[in-house]
């Protein structure tokens, strides 16, 4: 019988390596890839990133190491395009971005399965630490159990056909237990540190980057009000803000001030102390279900506010993840039309943040996902 083919995507690091070595001893006719994406402009300073030159090295060498076959893939103008300039344009509309969840959905487990094919590849398999469960029909998107090292939030937006052809070994196991078996393969990337930062922002310094990436004539530059209305004064740009920011802030309040609200249309952005930062309710936007295709509201019902919904059995209770560090928190969801859903949290959470991922989970289940919406303004322009 012949081996199912499998495309690993090996980033250099500790993870995908040993996914290889898994793979490769669960019987699959493993296929090593990496993919350049970094920009000629941030090669130089990319060295140690997951998307920099020293990354195709370790990669090469451990594939050598493994005994399977490595290419290196160029998607730099796509990365450019659906990641960087994404990254860029969701900071001038006032959001926060989330590209990992990007990069998954439009080139790992996108344009690469492209390559897959060309390959005569079965799989794509990455290093993520997430369970993937294949069912006759469908597949079943599980946390990780290793809680610290979970990545199942990144993969919320991969639709039913991506997740069916998608492996991730690493799920069930623990970080710990991944460098043992990397040190008894005498693997040199197997103290390799883990990256924290976003893989194209050097020192994580988001603000230089869009700087130097945008320009400064691209700043969106205007005025900070609190929430009583109140002139407090000017900004270089509502890309430097993030909702939940205090650093950067003007002065001259008796209690510590918080970004509360960025309003895009008038470039305002809005203070407030911690208590305004409190949402317990919003909307998320390009809702992806994943496990409960029914929870979907159907065609025919109109849209109606959230108790003519709940009227129709889709407002659940589930846990919902307002950003990837986020433990998660009882919430009542309910399915909208046009792809959107409304979160209602059974206790109110600091810093909701539009531009984000919200994950809704029914135990460890990953039901689906959307991107948080913007309340309305705080202060009326």
């Amino acid at each position: 019988m012949k081996k199912q083919r499998v495309l690993l995507g090996m980033s250099g690091g500790v993870d995908s390596s040993v996914t290889g070595y898994l793979l490769r001893e669960q019987g699959y006719d493993v296929v090593g890839v990496t993919m350049k994406v970094w920009p000629q402009d941030c090669i130089s300073r990319a060295e140690d990133k997951c998307c920099g030159p020293q990354a195709v090295a370790d990669a090469r060498a451990v594939a050598h190491s493994l005994g399977i076959p490595h290419y290196v893939v160029d998607e730099a103008d796509l990365f450019e395009r659906t990641v960087i300039d994404y990254f860029t344009s969701e900071y001038q509309a006032g959001r926060t971005p989330n590209p990992c969840v990007m990069c998954n959905e439009k080139l790992k487990f996108g344009n690469l399965w492209g390559k897959a094919e060309a390959l005569g590849c079965d799989y794509i398999a990455t290093g993520h630490y997430a369970i993937i469960e294949h069912h006759e029909n469908r597949a079943v998107l599980r946390k990780g159990i290793d809680p610290r090292k979970d990545q199942s939030y990144f993969l919320f937006s991969l639709r039913q056909p991506q997740l069916q052809r998608a492996l991730t070994p690493l799920g069930p196991m623990q970080k710990p237990e991944i460098r043992k078996i990397a040190h008894s393969l005498g693997l040199k990337v197997a103290d390799k540190v883990d990256s924290q930062e976003i893989c194209f922002v050097p020192g994580n310094d988001y603000k230089s980057f869009l700087r130097s990436h945008l320009g400064g004539k691209e700043f969106h530059r205007g005025e900070i009000y609190d929430v009583e209305g109140n002139f407090v004064g000017e900004h270089d740009g509502i890309e430097l803000f993030t909702i939940g920011q205090r650093k950067g802030l003007p002065g001259g309040s008796l209690r510590p001030r918080y970004v509360v609200d960025i309003d895009s249309e008038t470039n305002r952005v809005i203070v407030g102390d911690a208590d305004d930062l409190v949402c317990d309710e919003f909307e998320i936007d390009r809702v992806n279900w994943i496990a409960d295709a029914e929870a979907a509201v159907p065609s025919r019902i109109p849209a109606q506010d959230a108790r003519e919904d709940a009227r129709h059995g889709n407002a659940r209770d589930l846990t919902v993840k307002i950003r990837y560090s986020h433990p998660g928190t009882p919430a009542t969801v309910t399915p909208l039309k046009n792809n959107r859903a409304r979160v209602r949290l059974q206790e109110g959470q600091r810093a909701v943040t539009p531009g984000q991922a919200a994950v809704i989970y029914d135990g460890d289940v990953v039901v689906g996902g959307g991107w948080i919406c913007r309340r309305e303004a705080l202060v009326p322009a």
